[in-house]
C-alpha cells in the first residue's frame, strides 16, 4: 500500500517543499531510505521504530520503502522523522488514507516518541502557504514562531501519538494563534543606556547620526574611554522593529538554530558581538552546510567588532562584499546559500599597540614602524565602506564625577525615529514613482541603503554645497563611494534636523567623519 504526506525541506533561509512516500509490500522485512538523505535522515529509521514501539504502536513487518522527492535535492537533519512515521503508519493501514490530504508534517522524534524542534520552522510555514497547504503540524517548541503566517493552521505537536490521535479524530489538536505583532509586549529595558555614559557629546551626536540612517562607524580611541560602553547601548536608541523586519530576522535565527525554544518573533534588533578570533566563515557564514554568520545574524541590528585590528585579516576582507550589497552568498561544495546581511558594522580600536598614541596624559610608547603596522592591519578598502570615523578621547574627570544629568536613550530614539520616518517615506514614494533603481532592495527604508541612482536624486546640493564638495575631493582625495556615503550622511544630518534640503552645514559635518586630515591612515 502506497501512502503519501507533505514535508518541507530548508535551504538557507527557504523552505522547500518535500513529498513523503511510504510503500508497503511483501518481502523480506526491511527499510530503504531513497531520496538523497544525508546520514542525519538515514538514521530516523531507527527513532521511528522507537517511537512507534514507545507508542504501542506496531512497525510493519514488510519490505517497506521510503522516498523523499524531489529525489535530486539533498534532504537534511532530523525534521523527517515525523512525516515519516506518519506515511508508514498510513501505508500499513494504521491512519485512514484521506487523513494526511492537504497536511504538512515537520519534527524530530525522540526514542520515547517525543516530538523535538527543529531549525527553520518559520521558513517552513512560510513555503508550506506558499505551495497551498492549509494544516501544518510542527513541534510544540516551534509553533509559536510559525503562528504568524496568516493562512495556514499550526498545530503544536508534543507526541507522536498526538499527532496520530488527530489524523485519527479521536482527539483533535488545537492550532497556535499568535497574538498581533507588538501586543502587550512593551519595550525591554535597555541593558544599557546613554544617561550612564558622561561627557563623548561628540561620539554620542555621531551614533545617533548613525542610528538615524544605518551607517557604520568607526570609533578609535584610548582604553576605557567608553568606545564599547557606548556601542552597547546603540541598540537601545535604534527604531522599534516592523514586522517585516522582524519575520526576516526570525527567520535567519530560526534557520541558524539560534531561537530560543517556545519563543515567537523577534522584536529587538539583534546585537552581535563576535570574538576577534572569529573566522570568515564565521562572520559571513560557511561550513559544510553553509551556515548563516554574524553579519546575517545582525540583520537589521548591530555587529560590534571590538579590537578591529586584532582580528583576521581575511575574515575582515570578507566583509567588503556584505557592507557593500547588503547579502551575502555562501557556496560550498555540499551547499550553497544567500542570507541577507543588512547591518550596521560598529567598529572599535586603539590607535596604536599601547592604546595610548595622540593622548594629552599617557606617553605612548609604540615606534612609528609598530603603531604603522598595527593601522596596516585594516585596509583602505574596508574603511572606505565606514560612513563615520571618529576619534573617541579620554574623558576628563570633572565630566566623570559631574552630578549633572546625561540625555537618556529614550529622548535620542525618538529623534532617531522622527528621522527614519522622513526616509521611510521618501522610500515609498521612490517606489511609487517607479524611480527606485532595478537593485534596489525592496526592505531599504534608511539612507544607508541609498543606491546610486537615488542618491543622486534625494541628495542634491546647491551651489555652495557642491562647491565644497569638489574641493574636500581635490584636497582629500575622496574615492566615488567615500563621496557617496558622505553624501548619504549629510542626508541623515538633514533628516535629523527636519530639512527638505542638504545645507553647506550638514555636508560639512559630514565631511568631518572622514578622518580627512589622515591623522591616523595618511
Amino acid at each position: 500500500m502506497l501512502a503519501q504526506l507533505l514535508s518541507l525541506g530548508l535551504a538557507g533561509v527557504e523552505g522547500f517543499l518535500v513529498t513523503v512516500e511510504a510503500y508497503c509490500a511483501d518481502g523480506m522485512p526491511t527499510m530503504e531510505l531513497v531520496g538523497l538523505p544525508d546520514a542525519a535522515v538515514k538514521e530516523s529509521r531507527e527513532r521511528v521504530r522507537a517511537a512507534m514501539a514507545a507508542c504501542g504502536l506496531s512497525f510493519p513487518v514488510a519490505r517497506l520503502t521510503v522516498n523523499l522527492a524531489p529525489a535530486d535535492v539533498r534532504k537534511e537533519g532530523p525534521a523527517f522523522d515525523l512525516p515519516i512515521a506518519l506515511a508508514i503508519l498510513a501505508a500499513s493501514g494504521a491512519l485512514p488514507a484521506g487523513a494526511l490530504q492537504g497536511v504538512a508534517a515537520v519534527g524530530e522524534l525522540s526514542l520515547s516518541g517525543g516530538v523535538l524542534g527543529v531549525r527553520g520552522a518559520l521558513s517552513m510555514a512560510i513555503a508550506a502557504r506558499a505551495h497551498g497547504v492549509k494544516v501544518l503540524l510542527l513541534p510544540a517548541d516551534n509553533a509559536r514562531e510559525a503562528a504568524c503566517v496568516e493562512g495556514i493552521r499550526v498545530l503544536p505537536v508534543r507526541h507522536l501519538q498526538d499527532a496520530v490521535d488527530h489524523l485519527n479524530g479521536t482527539s483533535p489538536l488545537l492550532p497556535m494563534i499568535a497574538p498581533p505583532y507588538g501586543q502587550g509586549g512593551g519595550d525591554a529595558p535597555a541593558a544599557s543606556d546613554f544617561a550612564d555614559v558622561r561627557g563623548q557629546r561628540s561620539a554620542k551626536r555621531a551614533l545617533e547620526i548613525a542610528a538615524a540612517g544605518g551607517h557604520n562607524v568607526l570609533m578609535i580611541g584610548p582604553p576605557g574611554s567608553g568606545k564599547t560602553m557606548m556601542a552597547r547601548c546603540l541598540p537601545g536608541i535604534l527604531p522599534r522593529m516592523t514586522l517585516e523586519e522582524s519575520l526576516a530576522v526570525t527567520r535567519i535565527h530560526s534557520a541558524a538554530g539560534a531561537l530560543a525554544a517556545g519563543s515567537g518573533l523577534l522584536t529587538e534588533r539583534p546585537f552581535r558581538a563576535p570574538h576577534h578570533t572569529a573566522s570568515a566563515a564565521a562572520l559571513v557564514g560557511g561550513g559544510m552546510r553553509a551556515r548563516p554568520g554574524e553579519i546575517s545574524l545582525a540583520h537589521h541590528g548591530v555587529l560590534f567588532l571590538d579590537e578591529l585590528p586584532e582580528y583576521n585579516r581575511a575574515a575582515l576582507e570578507a566583509l567588503r562584499q556584505p557592507l557593500e550589497d547588503g547579502f551575502v552568498s555562501v557556496v560550498r561544495v555540499n551547499a550553497q546559500a544567500r542570507y541577507p546581511a543588512r547591518a550596521m558594522l560598529v567598529a572599535a580600536m586603539n590607535p596604536c599597540p599601547c592604546g595610548n598614541y595622540g593622548s594629552k596624559t599617557v606617553p605612548c610608547r609604540c615606534t612609528p614602524k609598530e603603531i604603522a603596522r598595527y593601522l596596516g592591519r585594516i585596509s583602505g578598502p574596508l574603511l572606505d565602506r565606514i560612513d563615520l570615523q571618529l576619534e573617541v578621547s579620554a574623558v576628563p574627570v570633572r565630566e566623570v564625577t559631574s552630578s549633572a544629568p546625561e540625555e537618556p536613550s529614550a529622548a535620542i530614539r525618538a529623534r532617531v525615529e522622527a528621522a527614519r520616518a522622513l526616509q521611510q517615506a521618501r522610500f515609498e514614494q521612490l517606489r511609487g514613482a517607479g524611480d527606485a533603481a532595478p537593485d534596489a532592495s525592496p526592505e531599504a527604508s534608511c539612507n544607508a541603503a541609498l543606491t546610486a541612482r537615488q542618491v543622486s536624486s534625494v541628495c542634491r546640493l546647491n551651489a555652495a554645497a557642491q562647491a565644497m564638495l569638489e574641493r574636500a575631493c581635490e584636497r582629500y582625495h575622496l574615492s566615488m563611494r567615500a563621496v557617496s556615503r558622505t553624501l548619504k550622511v549629510a542626508r541623515t544630518i538633514a533628516d535629523l534636523a527636519g530639512e527638505e534640503d542638504i545645507a553647506s552645514a550638514d555636508l560639512l559635518e559630514a565631511l568631518s567623519f572622514r578622518n580627512p586630515d589622515g591623522e591616523y591612515w595618511r
